[in-house]
Order: structure tokens, then C-alpha cells, then sequence
């Protein structure tokens, strides 16, 4: 399905797996997500407009005018044999100012709120390929326990060594999964309603649960 504003309407049909691994079901979600000749073009600046906002931009030197020091002539002009000088805070100078150095900066990009969510959509449904859907395992886990996770993942198709994100609903602090998952390696956890391009684009392999798909399609859609 089309519109007129770019973007086309896209339902993508996955597998779901259960804590074991099988194969328990099928979910089939639709995202509106930009036209093949302009997807990598919205993607590509979103990511860029990411990357370059979250500079801090706080690099900073001091031109000549603020070096401390250097308002007396250190020698006559003539008869010494040496350079003319008229400050010891020349940039000439070690210990003097900086010619066109730094200063703090705002490095921020604008793109409008409706251009983030389709670049969002888009790089989401790009991934597809990649995408493992499974059913809500909170209640697998009766306490914190790395091992099972990582026994997990793999039992999903993740391979240890690869980067990858995980995606759920919601998470909190004192919640078993996010516990289970700070420590393990290669392994980033994240909100439904905080996704983000470079995450999406970043990780070999994504795995989101059904309730997480359900929130990104809640979230994401309008």
C-alpha cells in the first residue's frame, strides 16, 4: 500500500519463539516506512543528526587576548640583535595563544519530529532480516542469572560473539532481565518507546518481545 507522502505501508510477517527456542506462533505488524529512492536518505541523516548531537562540543583554547601575561614589551625594538616582540603570548610563543583553535560550539542538527519517526520505521523494518521475535520471558527469570540469558540468546540464534539489541517494553532497575543483562557482553537493552537509529543500524542481531513489537507499533505509528 502507498500514499502521497513518500512512504509506503509495510506489513512484515515473523516467527515467534518461546524461552526454549521453538517456535510457538507468528506475528505479522505494519509500519509506514519511507519509499525505497528515499529510505537510505532519511536514514542517513537521522543517523548523522544522532552521532553529531551527541558531541559535547565543549573543546575550548585561548587566543592570544586571553593567555594570561604578555602586556609588557619584553625588549626594545631595536639594538638587542633579536626578533622585534612585542608579547611574550605570541602564538610564535611557547606558552602563548592558540591561532584559530577551538571554542565550545553547538553541533546540533534539526530534523522535524515526523522525518525521525520514518527514519526510525524504516531502519526498524530494514532490519527484518535479523529481527527475532519472542513471547515475554520476564517470568523465566526467578532471579537475576546471567548464564540464563546467554543461554537464552543462543537458544534464539544469537551468537555470543555478535552485537546485539534486545528490546522490551519496558524496563526497570530492579528488574530481573535488566539485571540478567547489564553484565553480558555485546549485549545492549533498551525501552520500546526508546529506540534509537544507531542502535538499530549497530547491532548483528535484534531481539524484541511481542509486547515490545505491539508498544513500537503503538509508539512509532502516528
Amino acid at each position: 500500500m502507498t500514499n502521497d507522502k513518500g512512504q509506503i505501508t509495510k506489513m512484515v510477517e515473523s516467527v515467534v519463539k518461546n524461552w526454549q527456542g521453538e517456535q510457538v506462533g507468528e506475528t505479522t505488524f505494519e509500519l509506514r516506512v519511507a519509499k525505497e529512492e528515499t529510505a537510505s536518505h532519511i536514514v542517513h541523516r537521522a543517523l548523522v543528526r544522532q552521532l553529531t548531537n551527541a558531541r559535547q562540543g565543549n573543546a575550548s583554547t585561548k587566543t592570544r587576548s586571553e593567555v594570561r601575561g604578555g602586556g609588557r614589551k619584553p625588549w626594545r625594538q631595536k639594538g638587542t640583535g633579536r626578533a622585534r616582540a612585542g608579547s611574550i603570548r605570541s602564538p610564535l610563543w611557547r606558552g602563548g595563544g592558540v591561532i584559530f583553535g577551538p571554542k565550545p560550539r553547538d553541533f546540533n542538527l534539526k530534523l522535524n519530529r515526523k522525518e525521525r519517526r520514518l527514519a526510525l520505521r524504516t531502519a526498524f523494518v530494514s532490519r527484518i532480516e535479523d529481527l527475532i521475535v519472542v513471547e515475554e520471558f520476564s517470568t523465566e527469570l526467578s532471579r537475576p542469572k546471567t548464564k540464563e540469558l546467554v543461554a537464552a540468546l543462543a537458544r534464539w540464534g544469537v551468537v555470543p560473539e555478535s552485537k546485539s539489541l534486545l528490546i522490551l517494553s519496558e524496563i526497570a532497575d530492579t528488574d530481573n532481565v535488566y539485571l540478567s543483562a547489564r553484565n553480558i557482553e555485546n549485549l545492549k537493552l533498551i525501552a520500546a518507546d526508546q529506540l534509537n537509529v544507531f542502535d538499530l543500524l549497530h547491532a548483528d542481531k535484534i531481539v524484541v518481545t511481542a509486547s515490545a513489537l505491539e508498544k513500537i507499533q503503538e509508539v512509532y505509528s502516528a
